[in-house]
């Protein structure tokens, strides 16, 4: 299944929407969309394309109503995810939908890019668990591509459960939060969390453990 979906928000108007396939958004509250799954997907084979648009002085809140559920496909264990985020001058974006839950078996391919103008706000959180209740395997790949302007913000790639681990000691979850602009210096804490300061601004906020936080 092909899964498409576009958001179009602009200053003084309600979001522009249109979805196809195995997604559906909904107009929640003023400046806030939240997704709504209509089928199962990503199941192997699938491929889901995002498109987030916000314009100069707009705002925008984005969720979901529930967590996805990535599952092995007949023909092939694989499915895609192409999430594209734009913010212009004076616009605001916050992404922070419910976790992907990667079933045993199944593989995910996520891929985001971003662009993002120097004078707008953007925070875009992403959240993943390998694995459902009893299941030790599974895989999530992770690619980000961000630019400020016409300039590299980031280039950020990770891969989550097998075969990129091993069963007994390799985190299962991650969460990962890129923030532009913030000043935050870097930091660690123990060898779980992680705040990498970006250099034209900005940072990425990197979790990993066995569960994602309650």
């Amino acid at each position: 299944m092909r899964t498409e979906v576009h958001i179009a928000a602009r200053a003084g108007e309600l979001p522009r929407i249109r979805a196809t396939g195995g997604l559906a958004a909904r107009h929640t509250a003023p400046g806030t969309v939240h997704l709504i799954g209509t089928a199962a997907t990503p199941l192997g084979g699938d491929e889901i394309s995002v498109t987030v648009t916000v314009g100069s002085g707009a705002g925008l809140v984005l969720r979901s109503v529930a967590a996805t559920l990535a599952l092995p496909g007949r023909g092939t264990p694989i499915s895609v995810s192409h999430w594209t985020f734009e913010v212009a001058a004076g616009g605001r974006l916050d992404v922070d939908p419910e976790p992907l839950v990667v079933a045993g078996g199944a593989e995910h391919h996520a891929h985001n890019v971003i662009r993002v103008d120097a004078d707008a706000r953007l925070r875009v959180r992403e959240r993943v668990q390998i694995g459902r209740f009893g299941e030790d395997h599974g895989c999530w790949h992770g690619s980000l591509r961000a630019d400020l302007g016409r300039d590299p913000l980031l280039r950020h790639a990770l891969d989550v459960g097998a075969p990129a681990d091993d069963l007994l000691g390799a985190p299962r979850a991650l969460v990962s939060e890129l923030r532009y602009p913030d000043d935050a210096p870097a930091a660690t804490t123990g060898l779980d969390a992680a705040v990498l300061p970006l250099a034209l601004g900005g940072s990425l906020r990197t979790w990993t453990g066995a569960l994602l936080p309650a």
